[in-house]
């Protein structure tokens, strides 16, 4: 009998999967799994943020404040802004804080809070308001920062997103890159709800400083496009796109029954 050999129809040594598709399953269960440890430590992180204390806040704050505290204390208008915080503290927010205004020359169009109730104002911002309403808003803003300790928890975020990137993946990695990139688009999306409810929170005392909100939007309208992320920008930028805020602070407006005033000139 003569033997004639057959194909066969399975070859063990040859996966029946495609290569490229167990590389896009590694890959989405490894950002899977590190963007749930990193919402699971975030979580930790807004637990434990609002039971921090302010002095222990004004320790965290002293590295940053050292830099500049003497040139920002001493520009012309610090004590103009420091009296519109101080007089939203007394009327309009109450918070647990000693405000403390401090003013760097700088073109950037920003403001932010750091712990202990530092809040920084570049003077390229004062450059760019036209009303009193106008400024109010913004300060505002920052103390809803303070209300819902969003400096702290967006520094504690910080630390888990370095210690996941860094530390357990290494500093220089394909892996660690790809991981960050993913907990950063994360951390942008908790960011931008953060920016939405300080401006809930600026408009409300807004409202209370003057008894009308307008001014709320003149801000945000007047940003030029390279300051604005877009509406594709926005998915990965820390602010939403401005205007989402416009048109959020509208619906706001609205549903509170707000009204318009006049503007205050700035002295």
């Amino acid at each position: 009998m003569k033997y004639t050999p057959r194909r066969l129809k399975t070859n063990v040594n040859v996966t029946p999967t495609s290569p490229l598709k167990d590389l896009v399953v590694l890959v989405g269960g490894l950002l899977a799994i590190g963007v749930g440890i990193y919402v699971l430590l975030g979580f930790a992180v807004d637990l434990i943020a609002p039971r921090i204390s302010i002095d222990l806040e004004k320790k965290l704050a002293d590295p940053f404040i050292r830099t500049f505290k003497k040139s920002a204390e001493a520009h012309e208008q610090q004590p103009y802004v420091q009296s519109l915080v101080d007089d939203l503290q007394s009327r309009c927010t109450d918070l647990p804080y000693v405000f403390k205004v401090h003013i760097v020359e700088s073109e950037a169009i920003n403001a932010a809070a750091l712990p202990g109730g530092h809040i920084l104002v570049f003077s390229g911002l004062l450059e760019q308001v036209s009303s009193e309403n106008e400024l109010v808003f913004i300060l505002s803003h920052e103390l809803g920062h303070y209300a819902h300790r969003d400096h702290l928890k967006g520094l504690g975020r910080g630390l888990v997103l370095l210690t996941m990137s860094v530390v357990l993946l290494g500093s220089d990695n394909a892996a660690g890159n790809l991981l960050s990139r993913g907990l950063n688009v994360t951390e942008m999306g908790f960011s931008r709800k953060q920016e939405a409810y300080a401006d809930a929170f600026g408009l409300e005392t807004l409202q209370c400083a003057f008894g009308h909100v307008t001014g709320a939007t003149a801000f945000f309208s007047k940003m030029s496009k390279d300051q604005d992320p877009g509406r594709w920008g926005h998915y990965f930028a820390s602010h939403p796109e401005n205007r989402r805020r416009i048109v959020h602070l509208e619906k706001l407006t609205k549903d509170q029954g707000y009204t318009a005033g006049p503007l205050t000139p700035l002295p």
